[in-house]
């Protein structure tokens, strides 16, 4: 099983600069069963930091599973919401953009 660690470098070779244009936006994971990251998202760029950011644009709390089944499109991120497995605060509909900034493919 992969680790968190793994699954959010994975995120980063996926990243599509074109889809980030124009934003500025903080994803803060709370990764209950590994290490805490986050993503700064900055007009095409990413930064990718372990630990907690002070102000995020949005949070998801989840475990390591869950996120990989997300981010590999095993798993609908809105179905890992309803069902509880997945935890937003802040400006949750910008969860929904981690689809397009990192297509699976």
């Amino acid at each position: 099983m992969a680790d968190a660690s793994t699954v959010i470098e994975k995120l980063q070779s996926r990243f599509d600069p074109a889809a980030a244009r124009g934003m500025n936006d903080i994803f803060q994971f709370h990764i209950t069963d590994a290490d805490n990251y986050y993503l700064h998202v900055q007009d095409g760029t990413l930064d990718v930091q372990q630990g907690e950011h002070d102000d995020p644009s949005v949070s998801l709390t989840t475990d390591t599973e869950t996120l990989k089944g997300v981010m590999s499109g095993e798993l609908n991120g809105m179905q890992a919401f309803m069902s509880g497995k997945l935890k937003a605060a802040g400006n949750v509909m910008l969860a929904s953009k981690l689809t397009s900034l990192f297509p699976s493919g």
